[in-house]
């Protein structure tokens, strides 16, 4: 699970915001911004966001869910199933 890199003040990150955006974008960071000393925010990048916003569409819906950990089980138990099996022969 992706943990927090830097933690800073809102007054800070108010300060800082461009330089903190520009870093969002180079960088695979995650910076929570505090008020009062707790964390009250997060910034990261777009890419992250997406990502996120893609795990939790996938985790939403249920019949993925139900096809994953089908496929999960059935690995577990060393049940395979071979490309030409499941997508047929290739021609060549």
């Amino acid at each position: 699970m992706q943990q927090v890199d830097t933690y800073i003040s809102v007054t800070e990150a108010k300060t800082r915001l461009l330089d903190l955006v520009r870093r969002m974008a180079s960088e695979d960071e995650v910076v929570a911004i505090t008020r009062d000393g707790m964390p009250a925010a997060v910034l990261l990048s777009m890419t992250r966001f997406r990502e996120l916003m893609e795990t939790l569409e996938i985790l939403s819906d249920s019949r993925t869910m139900a096809s994953l950990r089908r496929a999960l089980g059935q690995s577990a138990k060393g049940k395979w199933v071979t490309p030409e099996s499941a997508f047929g022969a290739e021609e060549g």
